[in-house]
């Protein structure tokens, strides 16, 4: 009888969750999805290669995924991307409005200003809205799209956040904590995060930093980490690698960082531990661009390292060999900068079945992802002593090397793959949908109640 009662109870409570006809298809994740983000591949941006990724995993659980995004502006070398185009059954559309000037800050404000007007003319098509709106801080105003589209349409959305503004301005300086806009962008952050679903962001620190604005926001907010296909990277030896033959990086321990070095990280420590290892066989390779790639260029210059190498971007087919084409990968976020932004390329260091270094501060959640997988170690900003010691270390000890990469690769198997990192965002976005879907039958059951007193 107890076990009948129970079973009773989940029912009841399932049905709370289905409307009143097609209870059991309602289960599986079956709705159109639009997808609203700048930067999509072939663009070299960390945040359009996840979403691109995401889409693609999304399709496969049954989610009807469109995409509208911009044309490739960031670190690209082509002309123009297809205006219309589909792949893996996801149909892409581009706007022509997003890369008019993109070397400069102001001009990727400007294009993310266009790329903003563009996207809600995009919605004013009803073939465009779908049942329910994905929008990214691509550029970190887009959310407030989300909330024009609600308040015009109807139309239901989650934000993800892959960083929070205008913390990020008030953190580097370039906007005083006491300025309007600051105001401003903080009272349309709550609007968005009030009218919103679900706010999906990548870390716990991340959500307590919301939460530190608008604690009434703790019921929405779903942390979902970023992730790696470990089975397009895996761990390959330097002696197998051809990037690593390539550039030279077989014979000597190579320390590597790789991705943006732009001004949310922690870039000087790094280069203090370079020039403590300069004249003992241990080199540092650092792969990307970004704010910060010509200024540690020219430290390296004046200090007259020898051991530091620049390279550019990588195609992303070769990520798998420039990736495992080292002993140590260094992630970093900078100082006051927790909670703000949130690496990606740590998943892809995960994957690849290397160590890790962090620099990072106390109560960042990479010290606790680092501690639970066994897969490295983190420093202080200003360490520079402590990360050369675990360098040293490890280039004295080839077993805690693999030791620890294989950790993190396993770490990262368990938790943070396409697959599961897709189911989690299926049920955050399939909970939005039946949320929505919920409020607009009881506003519909309130409109008749209220037509049938009045008659």
């Amino acid at each position: 009888m107890l076990d009948k009662y129970v079973q009773q109870e989940q029912i009841e409570k399932l049905k709370i969750f289905l409307p009143a006809q097609s209870k059991s298809k309602e289960l599986a994740p079956s709705f159109n999805l639009n997808i609203i983000t700048q930067f999509y591949p072939p663009d070299y941006a960390a945040t359009g290669q996840l979403i691109e990724e995401l889409a693609v995993n999304l399709g496969r659980l049954g989610i009807q995924v469109r995409v509208f995004t911009g044309q490739p502006g960031y670190a690209f070398k082509k002309h123009a991307a297809p205006i219309i185009e589909r792949s893996e059954k996801i149909l892409i559309r581009r706007s022509r409005t997003s890369r008019m000037w993109n070397a400069r800050i102001r001009g990727k404000a400007i294009n993310g200003c266009l790329f903003f007007f563009r996207a809600i003319l995009h919605l004013l098509n009803k073939k465009n809205r779908g049942d329910l709106l994905l929008l990214t801080t691509a550029p970190a105003f887009l959310p407030i799209v989300g909330y024009i589209a609600k308040l015009l349409f109807g139309i239901p959305y989650v934000c993800l956040m892959y960083d929070l503004y205008p913390d990020v301005a008030v953190e580097l300086d370039v906007l005083s904590k006491k300025n309007w806009l600051v105001r401003v962008w903080r009272l349309l952050n709550k609007k968005v995060w009030q009218n919103s679903e679900k706010i999906i962001v990548l870390s716990s620190t991340m959500r307590e930093k919301i939460l530190s604005h608008s604690p009434e926001m703790s019921e929405k907010i779903a942390v979902i980490h970023n992730w790696a296909n470990p089975n397009w990277i895996v761990p390959i030896e330097k002696e197998n690698n051809w990037f690593a033959q390539k550039y030279e990086l077989v014979n000597t321990f190579t320390v590597q960082y790789s991705g943006n070095m732009g001004r949310c990280h922690e870039l000087d420590t790094i280069l203090e531990a370079a020039r403590q290892l300069q004249d003992e066989p241990i080199q540092f390779v650092f792969i990307g661009g970004g704010a910060k790639f010509q200024s540690s260029l020219e430290c390296v210059k004046k200090l007259g390292l020898n051991n530091c190498r620049f390279l550019p971007y990588q195609d992303k087919q070769d990520l798998p060999y420039s990736l495992t084409a080292c002993d140590l990968s260094l992630v970093s976020i900078s100082p006051k900068m927790e909670g703000i932004v949130a690496p990606s390329k740590l998943y892809g260091i995960l994957a690849a079945g290397r160590p890790v270094a962090a620099i990072c501060e106390t109560h960042s959640y990479l010290r606790h992802l680092l501690r639970e997988s066994g897969c490295g170690a983190a420093f202080n900003s200003g360490d520079a002593s402590g990360l050369v010691q675990f360098i040293r270390r490890l280039k004295s000890d080839r077993e805690l090397v693999n030791q620890m990469g294989m950790a993190g690769r396993q770490y990262l198997q368990f938790n943070f793959t396409p697959e599961i990192i897709a189911k989690q965002y299926s049920n955050v976005l399939q909970q939005a949908v039946l949320t929505a879907k919920k409020r607009i039958v009881r506003s519909r059951n309130n409109s008749v109640e209220a037509v049938t007193e009045e008659s």
